[in-house]
């Protein structure tokens, strides 16, 4: 009998609104927030796109006040301020942050400069102490609704980072979010916005947003609870993503059930001071962080090793990973890799460093350093511990 070990499992979720068409209710959100105007934060592509666009300024009616389309993959922190700024110009007294994690960072970053203005040099500063950006404890921050159209996870999140540029002393470098406040006042999960993103752009996110149900089974601060929306999570996933890669079958459910399946593997992280991204996000941050590397991409094509490499180590509650992922017989471990990799191709995903443009063999040392000493390496499965040459040897067999 598995008996579940003691928990003390604290949530602190957004308000969940989950459902094909449910963009309409963006009014509601607001008004039950307290908020009456808007800016709406987006990338170009997704700002240009009026199958997105269009259901967002439906939905707000007359709580639209702007819409600015700037924010980028670098998440850059001027674009955090120009959102804030916006916020003024336009009356606006919250955020509608529509994409992927980049736009849904920049917003949460804008609500605290909106609150309590940091100029650039303060927040360098902040970076170089290894603080977060955040605003007064008794500040109150303006509503911030995120709406996802790719499957990485940044809304159901207390964390998120932005970009510093770089100076001619100082190195490109980011600077985190993170107090209980920087959780999103409501996240909406529409399955027909998600479904515009072309999937070469999904598809990097999608094994993002998978690799968190694996972690979330593993990771030190594991629960009951989360065991129960990881396993069903990553059930979802596993059984829907193949069809969004293939595009046959009943694709429309497929979205339904991989967005469904996304909130799952996140909600059981949303907590605060929480430890459930570990090994496999170590190395999405070591590779992408430093090299020209999408991170989802970086998290296909490391998966498999990595978690070979854990398997061998230790259990790493392989049983509730291979029940995830409906894998059965004598050999788990083998069958947990086989099911991961085979969603990993459905995606169209790379599956070797080498054919990944600008990473080169001799990177490798450098990122295996950069995963090592990424702080939430450790948050893994018990009794897993590398060192650098172990995690260069996994590199070395994704190469």
């Amino acid at each position: 009998m598995d008996v579940p070990a003691a928990f003390d499992h604290e949530y602190d979720p957004a308000r969940v609104v989950f459902g094909r068409g449910q963009t309409r209710k963006l009014d509601e959100l607001l008004a039950d927030a307290g908020a009456d105007r808007a800016i709406v934060l987006t990338g170009s592509s997704v700002g240009s796109n009026d199958d997105v666009i269009g259901p967002v300024r439906e939905g707000l009616g007359d709580r639209f006040g702007h819409h600015f389309a700037g924010t980028t993959p670098r998440k850059e922190v001027g674009e955090a301020y120009e959102a804030a700024e916006l916020m003024n110009d336009h009356d606006a007294d919250a955020i509608v942050a529509v994409g992927g994690g980049s736009s849904i960072d920049v917003g949460k970053a804008a609500r605290y400069l909106y609150t309590h203005h940091t100029d650039r040099d303060d927040l360098r500063g902040m970076e170089r102490r290894g603080e977060s950006i955040a605003a007064p404890d008794d500040a109150t921050l303006p509503p911030l609704v995120a709406i996802p159209t790719t499957f990485a996870g940044a809304d159901l999140s207390i964390g998120g980072s932005v970009s510093l540029p770089a100076t001619d002393d100082l190195p490109h470098t980011r600077i985190g979010i993170g107090d209980d406040r920087a959780m999103p006042t409501a996240c909406l999960f529409d399955p027909a916005l998600v479904e515009t993103t072309p999937l070469s752009a999904l598809a990097g996110s999608a094994m993002n947003g998978f690799n968190k149900g694996i972690e979330l089974l593993y990771s030190s601060d594991a629960t009951a609870m989360t065991d129960a929306t990881g396993m069903h999570g990553l059930r979802l996933l596993r059984q829907s993503l193949p069809v969004i890669g293939s595009g046959e079958g009943d694709v429309a459910a497929a979205y339904d059930a991989a967005t469904a399946g996304i909130i799952l593997v996140q909600y059981g992280r949303a907590t605060p001071n929480s430890r459930f991204l570990s090994v496999l996000h170590a190395y999405g941050h070591g590779i992408s962080r430093g090299y020209p590397v999408q991170q989802g991409v970086a998290h296909a094509v490391v998966v498999p090793h990595a978690l070979e490499h854990i398997f061998e180590r230790v259990d790493g509650r392989r049983e509730l990973v291979a029940g995830g992922l409906g894998v059965d017989g004598d050999d788990l471990a083998a069958g947990i890799v086989a099911a991961v990799t085979a969603v990993r191709d459905s995606l169209g995903l790379p599956s070797r460093f080498r054919d990944v443009e600008g990473v080169e063999r001799e990177d490798l040392p450098d990122m295996a350093r950069a995963t090592y000493d990424d702080p939430i390496l450790t948050n893994g499965a018990a009794g897993y511990d590398p060192d650098v040459d172990d995690i260069e040897s996994v590199l070395d067999a994704a190469w």
